[in-house]
């Protein structure tokens, strides 16, 4: 058997769009095959086929030899075919033990299962407790039984979307440890990510999308990072420029003793976080998901307000207790994480999305109680050209638009204001690499216009890539802004696990 699975001339349309024209793609056993494209090339479409959860429109798919009809991702599970998804599909208020059952076929017994978690667990190095309750685990954590889920269920073929993106430094080394360990004993693995450094190192071959179709099949050890993104988007992508700041900037947004209460039985309280970001440069504060990042996020842009006016001020203003339209009256601007639902209303315009988040700071989209639609859909066009949203039609709703083309756009829509503070979470979640260059440069740009910007992250290439001073939060506690150049990957993993919780810790017990 020379391929345990085969996709081949694979084409898959919806309506007039081809997500895939043609594709072949050919694992073999034992193999960690990258699959790499922009966003919107195809990946996820063949993907969600080879699962089982979409079917192809032609083509075919031949399993150890044989041709196979995938029906449903029960039919792939039954096959030796499993899937960790980017975004886990856990119940928080359940057991480690109690979210595997839910996946495993026909009745069982939970003693027994929870004792074949802990034996798979350990023997593949992703230590877990079957009783455990998911709310009080990592998102590190929440991954492995994601991981061990499949494995339970002894996969020939593991797909991966996008593994590290939630991971500290140190548990990606220990993640391709097990895969590495997978690929040892004869399981394939199809491996997606936009880390390009990770995918040479990691994978024996990869397969490269563009517009639907191959483009390329490659070693990636023998390629660079900047040559496999030169083949996934066909071109040179744009090496993001940052200049030094300008270190005597005036102080733009300070947050003083910050606290918020947690608002949720599995909400992160804030606890007494101060940080000054001043005109000309970028902070970021880097963190595994988790650990209180959605709450800061709504505690500076006004989403939850405080109670104290002064542990929040924009340009000296406080605007602790103002909501978020009082503060982008202020000068500042605000990107979610969340870019479908939070950031735009699927089934809006993005003319209509302009109008949502700028009527109350820009007098040119709505007076007196009415919209003018002609400002608002130049703005959207004026947005989409810029960064290159790629777009059906000329103000689509936005859920017709792919993940990362609507991120541009969200991204670009506040930028487009010049605002003179910008807090954005997860700015290049899930986009491409030229996408990605695109984004952090008019971050950096702005920032150096003299504006401050506040960037929440988890990749820790895009943090070094524009950051000028680095702070980590940690169970809802920020550590100190240290300048970036001070700072490793490592230094960072450290803090992302704590380190700067458990000194404070220590300090406070010899007190």
């Amino acid at each position: 058997m020379d391929y345990l699975l085969e996709a081949l001339h694979v084409t898959k349309l919806f309506g007039a769009l081809k997500a895939n024209d043609d594709v072949t793609l050919r694992v073999k056993p034992g193999e960690i095959h990258a699959f790499l494209g922009e966003n919107g090339a195809g990946k996820s479409t063949l993907v969600k086929m080879i699962y089982g959860a979409l079917q192809p429109s032609a083509g075919e798919f031949r399993w150890m030899g044989r041709r196979v009809a995938i029906p449903s991702p029960a039919a792939a599970r039954k096959l030796g075919i499993g899937m960790v998804f980017q975004h886990f599909s856990l119940f928080e208020a359940l057991t480690v033990a109690e979210n595997i059952a839910l996946a495993m076929p026909g009745p069982f017994d939970m003693k027994a299962l929870s004792a074949r978690i802990a034996g798979v667990s350990r023997e593949y190095g992703l230590p877990l407790e079957p009783s455990a309750v998911v709310a009080d685990l990592s998102v590190g954590e929440r991954q492995r039984i994601e991981i061990v889920r499949c494995l339970l269920q002894e996969p020939r073929l593991l797909i991966m979307d996008e593994p590290t993106a939630v991971l500290t430094p140190q548990e990606a080394d220990q993640l391709f440890v097990t895969l590495t360990r997978l690929a040892g004993e004869g399981c394939a693995v199809i491996y997606i990510s936009h880390r390009l450094e990770e995918v040479k190192r990691l994978c024996h071959n990869a397969t490269i999308l563009r517009h639907g179709k191959v483009v390329a099949n490659v070693d990636p050890a023998e390629e660079t990072a900047a040559s496999l993104a030169r083949l996934m988007v066909g071109g040179d992508i744009h090496v993001v420029r940052a200049a030094a700041p300008d270190a005597g900037g005036a102080v733009r947004l300070a947050l003083s003793g910050l606290e918020l209460e947690a608002d949720g039985p599995f909400a992160v309280a804030l606890k007494d976080i101060s940080l000054e970001v001043r005109a000309g440069e970028v902070v970021a504060v880097a963190g595994v998901a988790g650990n209180g990042q959605a709450e800061f996020f709504d505690a500076v842009s006004g989403e939850r307000r405080l109670a104290d006016d002064a542990m929040i001020a924009l340009d000296g203003r406080p605007v602790g207790r103002s909501g978020v339209n009082a503060r982008r009256k202020a000068g500042a601007a605000f990107v979610p994480e969340e870019r479908l639902g939070h950031g735009a209303v699927p089934g809006f315009t993005l003319s209509q999305n302009v109008v949502l988040t700028r009527h109350a700071c820009d007098p040119q989209l709505a007076r007196g109680g009415f919209v003018n639609r002609e400002a608002a859909t130049g703005i959207a066009a004026r947005v989409s050209k810029a960064f290159d949203v790629r777009k059906a039609k000329p103000d689509p709703e936005a859920r017709s638009l792919s993940g990362g083309n609507l991120q541009k756009f969200v991204v670009g829509r506040e930028l487009d204001r010049r605002p003179g503070v910008l807090v954005v979470n997860q700015p290049t979640w899930g986009v491409d690499a030229g996408a990605s260059a695109t984004i952090r440069q008019a971050i950096v740009d702005l920032a150096r216009q003299g504006s401050a910007v506040l960037v929440i992250s988890q990749d820790l290439d895009e943090i070094f890539e524009i950051a000028d001073r680095i702070a980590v939060i940690s169970r809802g506690q920020l550590s100190d802004a240290y300048p970036a150049a001070s700072l490793s990957a490592e230094r960072i993993g450290l803090l992302m696990a704590g380190a700067h919780e458990r000194r404070e810790s220590a300090h406070a017990a010899r007190a």
